[in-house]
């Protein structure tokens, strides 16, 4: 046996190569005892490389695999995590399939930590997975905007478990997901990456995808933390993202995913963000990152920053006089790890300097490393360093992964208008047109933090699939450019179309001319919506609008499917297709998924067009017999608030019945009606089902003129229905003390 593999032991790993078992090398102790007998044998050099990721191969690595040169680097010390090793974002990385040969590699890379640093501390592998795990050919999903539109926190445990257990298996250990940023402003690009506006759905999603990533093997790191979705004028990238928000509204609405995330599940990862709130960087803020998130919500784990975002307290946020300042200042706020797309070198240098010259004393070294290695000893990375290679090959897109996939992308999808319309009678259709501009769309369902190089299904590909083997034809147009030559300038001033829309457009309306019906893909793309792509208009892209008139005007039964990360307005779509579905980027399954009038005051629109919680069915709901049952104070006890939903209609079909509360009179203005539960079920035609939520105090709390959460006595108003405007159901209870 050569001198490394002597190190294996049947039930420890000798690290340190001393020949002895030494009590961070021992199962049997205590992770405190473990952490303090590492620590007391780490140097400084090797302390501060736990602190610092390196991006992999193609990113920011030079080299896929160990080479003889690594014993000259800064890792020879050690490293906290390698980002994205051979995932496959990098074009250049060999490693990344078959699934096995993947984990090969990465077993590779763990060797050398192990076997060929003097401490043996094996090296963290992470990876993001929001919209399923961001690797070649791993499950995809839909992007979280369309997961948030399914209602249904078990499909999202569900998912969480497949991103989990994909990971685990291709050799990961920390998952860069949930995104619970609450997103109010449709502008802004990264919309699509939220579950969406309602903090209590954002946190009932956030809770049950992390338990199902967990409970596979790994931990997960909740982004971004904090107030990172509510920038000046929806705006995003270039410029310093302050937010405009009210204390109250930070920790009612944007910081409540956070906690309830932190407090009922394992987090072991926050990624803070580069924004900041009220003149501080959150990645500098000591309030933030300690007093906030340790200190009152109680998490334990470690502070990963966003890309760039320490480097921004000194070069955006100009709060510092350097970025040696920057450093010091995130570190003693508690941030434990920078990430970004560079060398370590350029955060260990100046990081080294200060603790030298004593800014970082090395208790405070000590306590950022603590924190690092006590997640690398809950992974088991100091009891397991690898990862068994076949197993890949069998778990990644399994059968019964690929079928989540196509429920979930099936469940986001929106009845958003329905004219009697849907669903078309394939008996007597003869022909179909599929056109539109994102009918063979398939990149959007790809995205830079989800599963990568999959076969996605189009709509056209999706719809001319399922009807292969019927006798109805089916016709294809693109009709106009998803976006035309002038923009974005055009989302501000109107461009006239030119010779070749012109053309295109004349060529749908010929083809829907011989078609039964038209169903219409409009939409937005990749490059429209996502890290850095706020748009400045909401309004349908290009010349889309044009499209949509003219093919209005024959007068056929016209269905629009929008595919989009931003919500947008589509008030002139409502009034002139017979049909509206809303499918966002739906996943790699979205093409084999498709199976009112708003008021106005004197000079603007004045109510949305399609309310919170708002959807069709092909069959219709009856609510009845609402009790509520319980003992409530304002700091103990519950409620239970149960109603009967029946499908009334002759169509199976699924309700999304939702609980609202109102704070009928309070001490300080709170929001109208907050959601406080929901459930997506299966009725078959003319069956009923209890449905049973539970209100606690919490349920009901404010924050009162001393920033305490609580609840106040007085009347609470509940409403049961559809939507947030229809309620079938209202009743009320009282809290008396």
């Amino acid at each position: 046996m050569s001198q490394q593999e002597l190190i294996y032991h049947e039930d420890w790993i000798d690290f340190n190569k001393n020949g002895s078992k030494d009590p961070y090398e021992d199962t049997a102790l205590t992770t405190d005892e473990r952490l303090d007998d590492l620590l007391s044998q780490m140097t400084v050099e090797e302390k501060t490389m736990q602190l610092v990721t390196l991006y992999g191969y193609g990113r920011v690595a030079t080299d896929e695999l160990p080479v003889p040169q690594w014993k000259n680097e800064l890792w020879k010390d050690g490293l906290a995590n390698i980002d994205e090793a051979s995932n496959g974002v990098s074009d250049k990385a060999k490693y990344t399939f078959p699934y096995a040969k993947h984990v090969w590699a990465l077993n590779q890379i763990q060797k050398f930590f192990v076997e060929d640093t003097r401490l043996g501390i094996p090296v963290e592998f992470t990876n993001e997975g929001i919209r399923g795990l961001n690797h070649v050919k791993a499950t995809s999903f839909p992007a979280q905007i369309g997961m948030g539109a399914t209602w249904n926190p078990e499909l999202l445990y569900k998912v969480g478990k497949t991103i989990g257990r994909e990971a685990y298996v291709l050799g990961y250990h920390n998952i860069y997901s949930p995104v619970l940023d609450v997103a109010r402003d449709q502008r802004w690009g990264r919309i699509v990456e939220s579950f969406g506006e309602a903090p209590f759905l954002v946190s009932e999603y956030g809770v049950r995808l992390s338990r199902g990533i967990q409970e596979q093997g790994v931990v997960n790191t909740l982004k971004h933390y904090a107030v990172y979705s509510v920038p000046k004028g929806g705006r995003d990238g270039h410029v310093r993202l302050d937010p405009h928000l009210t204390w109250r509204d930070m920790h009612q609405m944007y910081l409540y995913p956070f906690k309830r995330a932190i407090q009922e599940t394992a987090i072991s990862g926050v990624m803070s963000s580069y924004n900041d709130y009220d003149g501080e960087p959150i990645t500098g803020s000591h309030y933030f990152l300690t007093e906030l998130l340790r200190d009152t919500y109680g998490f334990k784990g470690y502070v990963v920053s966003d890309s760039d975002a320490l480097a921004y307290i000194y070069s955006k946020h100009r709060v510092v006089n350097s970025y040696k300042e920057a450093v010091l200042k995130a570190i003693t706020a508690g941030l434990n790890v920078r990430t970004t797309f560079n060398h370590p070198k350029n955060f260990i240098e100046p990081l080294r300097e200060l603790v030298a010259e004593g800014s970082i004393s090395e208790e405070l070294l000590d306590k950022r490393v603590r924190e690092v290695l006590s997640v690398k000893f809950k992974e088991g990375l100091f009891d397991r360093p690898y990862r068994d290679e076949p197993v890949a090959d069998k778990t990644v897109r399994s059968p019964e992964h690929r079928a989540l996939s196509l429920r979930a992308s099936r469940e986001s999808i929106i009845l958003l208008k329905n004219s009697s319309t849907l669903p078309l009678n394939g008996k007597v259709l003869k022909s179909v047109l599929v056109c539109g501009p994102t009918a063979k769309s398939t990149s959007s369902s790809i995205s830079r933090y989800g599963a990568l190089q999959n076969d996605v299904i189009s709509g056209y590909r999706g719809i001319r699939e399922y009807l292969k083997d019927t006798n109805v034809k089916v016709l294809y147009a693109k009709g106009i450019h998803i976006k035309d030559a002038h923009w974005p300038d055009s989302e501000v001033f109107d461009v006239p179309l030119d010779k070749e829309e012109k053309t295109m457009i004349a060529e749908a309306v010929n083809k829907a001319n011989e078609s039964n019906a038209v169903i219409l893909f409009l939409g937005e793309d990749e490059t429209m919506v996502g890290e850095n792509l706020s748009r400045t208009s909401l309004d349908l892209p290009g010349h889309q609008k044009e499209l949509l008139k003219a093919l209005s005007k024959t007068n056929k039964p016209l269905i629009v499917v929008l595919l989009n990360g931003h919500p947008l307005s589509v008030n002139y779509a409502d009034r002139q297709a017979d049909a509206i579905l809303e499918a966002w980027f739906p996943g790699e399954y979205g093409g084999q998924a498709k199976d009112g009038p708003n008021g106005t005051g004197e000079s603007r629109v004045v109510t949305e067009l399609y309310p919170f919680g708002y959807g069709l069915s092909y069959t219709s709901f009856s609510y009845s017999d609402l009790k509520i049952k319980g003992d409530i104070t304002t700091t103990s006890g519950s409620l239970s608030v149960s109603f009967t939903v029946k499908n009334t209609g002759n169509r199976a079909g699924d309700v999304v019945p939702q609980l609202y509360v109102n704070d009928e009179v309070a001490s300080r203005t709170t929001y109208e009606w907050q959601l406080r539960g929901f459930d997506r079920i299966k009725l078959q035609p003319k069956e009923e089902k209890n449905i049973s939520f539970e209100l606690h105090p919490k349920d009901l709390q404010l924050i009162d003129d001393k920033g305490v959460f609580k609840a106040e006595k007085g009347t609470f108003n509940i409403g049961i229905g559809d939507s947030s405007k229809d309620f079938k159901l209202k009743s009320s209870f009282i809290l008396d003390q």
